[in-house]
């Protein structure tokens, strides 16, 4: 009985794999839960039928927790947007996937990867400043929140 119990409660670690536009109602869903301006299930479905498109998923059993979209061109990637469910944040699973999305791209061929993260978003800052990325240039005022104050966008580059 105890270990019925143990297995219950236990936490799952997260599947990362590749995302397929059979992905894009769900990870619509969380991108419209984790930004001001959520993309829609269409712009998601199109993106990921592009074939300069990466993208990958992080599933517990059948439930997206994650995901990350890049646009690979020249030998250049661009992260597009990444997004880690509430509950399952300061776990690994942003930096687990980010690290296999960068595997992954420096394998199709790219060389640098490029980004935009707000300035006040201090969890994504260490996790790309851990993950060898560098501020390259600023965006004042880029994210401009409900109300009408700006965020400048810092622009981060990393070499792979």
């Amino acid at each position: 009985m105890i270990g019925n119990l143990a297995r219950l409660f236990a936490r799952r670690e997260p599947a990362i794999s590749e995302a397929s536009p059979a992905d894009a109602d769900a990870i619509a869903a969380l991108h419209a839960a984790s930004f001001n301006r959520g993309w829609s299930e269409e712009e998601i479905e199109r993106l990921l039928a592009e074939r300069n498109v990466v993208a990958h998923r992080a599933l517990v059993g059948t439930r997206l927790v994650a995901f990350i979209l890049s646009r690979l061109v020249a030998g250049e990637a661009e992260i597009l947007s990444v997004a880690v469910a509430a509950r399952g944040r300061s776990r690994g699973v942003a930096r687990r996937m980010l690290d296999m999305h960068l595997r992954r791209l420096a394998h199709l061929g790219a060389r640098a990867v490029f980004l935009e993260v707000g300035e006040d978003n201090e969890p994504a800052r260490r996790l790309y400043g851990g993950a060898g990325f560098r501020e390259v240039g600023r965006r004042e005022a880029y994210y401009q929140e409900r109300g009408g104050a700006g965020t400048a966008a810092l622009v981060l580059r990393c070499d792979l």
